[in-house]
């Protein structure tokens, strides 16, 4: 009678660790499915770039201009003692130009750059940060082929999340190296 309240309590232990098994691999298997994006406001438009890029989201700062930069770049700021060039998605995607105010924010990133042995620094400058967003992958569509002369090269996909559409961005294709040597 002992040994078979033992086997009973084995067999019952198994069939829960099998199941914490599988409900493990399942939310594994969602996390594979779903990614997390941070999303902004660029006029009446929302662009989104995946969480884990994200450093920090700070105030408009007014950077120091750099000679010889691309009109997007702004300059540099000073960020816990690191110099990062700050770029301003407004003039990167050809939008109207605007006051800078209060909403205004420099969101600090970290991304991958073909040819740079280690992640690289950037600030972007945005209108607003607007919410963070779980992307499932099936809910992702590929970037419309717009022609050569509109470079859609730095989009990742379009995203429809509560009925809106997400630009989701790639940023190491965004911006080229040579314009930061």
């Amino acid at each position: 009678m002992e040994q078979t309240a033992i086997d009973s309590e084995a067999k019952n232990s198994q069939e829960t660790d099998a199941k914490s098994r599988k409900s493990d691999k399942a939310a594994d298997n969602q996390q594979a499915v779903k990614k997390q994006y941070l999303t902004f406001k660029m006029g009446d438009d929302e662009f989104g770039v995946d969480i884990l890029s994200v450093q920090e989201i700070h105030g408009w700062i007014e950077p120091r201009p750099m000679p010889d930069t691309p009109p997007y770049i702004r300059g540099v700021i000073d960020w816990r003692e690191t110099v990062v060039p700050i770029i301003d998605l407004r003039i990167r995607f050809a939008y109207d130009s605007v006051t800078y105010d209060k909403s205004t924010v420099v969101i600090i990133l970290k991304s991958e750059l073909q040819g740079v042995d280690h992640p690289f620094i950037l600030g972007i400058v945005v209108d607003a940060v607007s919410d963070v967003h779980d992307v499932e992958k099936k809910s992702m569509r590929e970037a419309p082929r717009l022609g050569g002369k509109i470079d859609t090269k730095y989009i990742k996909g379009i995203a429809k999340v509560h009925g809106e559409m997400i630009i989701l961005l790639e940023l190491n294709k965004l911006f080229k190296l040579e314009e930061f040597e």
